[in-house]
């Protein structure tokens, strides 16, 4: 394939050894880019080399964004096409059907399933597409077809909408490329009953990624009082009530997502033990402070406020104050738990910033766990990036 592929080289000064040892990306000062890469259509493919000229892998190049090229495969002489699709998709079902036993997972996690840009959720017999990379845009419709072939789904939805898209030079868009759905899917997980809405809600409907924590959280929720602030469509709190909790009360933005949440749980059979507060999240913690409300297990997963170096400060500070805010609303004994999905805050970052905020909330602490994804969100060592979920649990004296 390197024969009828344009050449792109990098930079003298450039560290190869980076991308030979695994590290997938290409940014555009790394790069030789003169006319003729410009001139590469976004989400084609070139081969790669160093600068002394030696080959390094078939990447996809893509001159409008940072991240000017990724590498798709170590082989030079690799043939990116359905086929070479349907292994990389193989090999990423094989994992997931050895870690669940029921078909709703992440099935490809970008870089780290060897797909780059690529994210693909599975709901049963549904599967939700983000190609957040230009070639995953413009090879879309091979990635159905291959995800239909391999993974026998009937319903295939292109999800083209979020930052990352943006930050590619793509435009928003949905589309159903096959089958279709009628209303929200249930999802079992954890024991609960969740309901995605894979065509007008966030992301791909739902996150998969929180799990693991779901689960811890449900060890400490047998008939407690539950407080879940971001809930989205009832993350934390249908867990808790599948796990006995007494009551779970779900704060969120979004109108939808709470009556999504509200669903769940009428499928539960605990519709009975919901309450749910639509409004701002920080408003409504303070609103039940002043209430005099507290609660034997508080979390907080809040959306990414640090979603890229320059917001670090400002999204720290925000994980802050979400701390200070929901540490004084647990009551004493009880267990609070703070969640990050801001590649850009690392784990000490915001460890500190929680700890600082639950010490402003005038509360002492012990950290008992620290969770992240799932292992359907496998991470790829060289890229921090694809390891950005964070969770700290707590519990609190005083």
């Amino acid at each position: 394939m390197t024969a009828d592929l344009p050449i792109i080289r990098l930079r003298p000064k450039s560290k190869p050894q980076a991308i030979r040892h695994g590290f997938p990306w290409v940014f555009a000062d790394e790069l030789v880019v003169d006319r003729r890469t410009r001139a590469i259509a976004p989400g084609s493919f070139a081969a790669l080399e160093d600068a002394e000229r030696r080959p390094m892998g078939v990447v996809t190049v893509n001159a409008e964004s940072k991240i000017i090229a990724r590498m798709m495969d170590p082989d030079p002489q690799a043939v990116i096409d359905g086929d070479w699709i349907a292994a990389r998709l193989t090999r990423a079902l094989a994992l997931r059907e050895r870690l669940f036993d029921a078909p709703f997972y992440r099935l490809v996690h970008a870089e780290a399933d060897g797909l780059p840009g690529t994210i693909i959720d599975r709901f049963g017999d549904a599967a939700v597409i983000q190609p957040n990379a230009a070639w995953a845009e413009r090879m879309v419709e091979e990635i159905a077809a291959a995800l239909r072939a391999v993974a026998g789904v009937s319903t295939v939805i292109l999800n083209g909408q979020g930052r990352a898209r943006g930050l590619e030079g793509l435009p928003e868009r949905m589309a159903v490329l096959s089958g279709g759905v009628q209303g929200p899917v249930e999802v079992p997980m954890n024991g609960a009953i969740y309901l995605a809405d894979l065509m007008g809600g966030q992301k791909t409907g739902l996150f998969y990624d929180q799990r693991p924590n779901h689960a811890f959280a449900q060890r400490l929720a047998k008939g407690a009082r539950v407080l879940d602030v971001f809930s989205h469509v009832g993350g934390f709190g249908l867990a808790a009530l599948a796990a006995g909790a007494g009551q779970a009360t779900c704060i969120d933005g979004s109108a939808a997502a709470l009556e999504l949440a509200r669903g769940g749980a009428r499928a539960m059979d605990a519709e009975s033990r919901l309450t749910i507060r639509q409004g701002d999240a920080f408003d409504q913690m303070e609103a039940l402070a002043a209430e005099g409300a507290r609660f034997d297990l508080v979390i907080c997963d809040p959306p990414a406020f640090a979603p890229s170096k320059p917001a670090l400060e400002a999204g720290l500070r925000a994980y802050e104050r979400v701390a200070k805010l929901a540490a004084p609303l647990v009551a004493p004994g009880g267990y609070l738990g703070l969640c990050s999905c801001s590649h850009a805050a690392d784990l000490s970052a915001f460890r500190n910033a929680s700890t600082r905020g639950i010490g402003r909330g005038g509360r002492r602490m012990q950290l008992l766990h620290t969770g992240q994804a799932g292992p359907d969100h496998p991470v790829l060592p060289q890229l921090a990036e694809s390891g950005y979920l964070k969770a700290l649990f707590f519990r609190l004296d005083g």
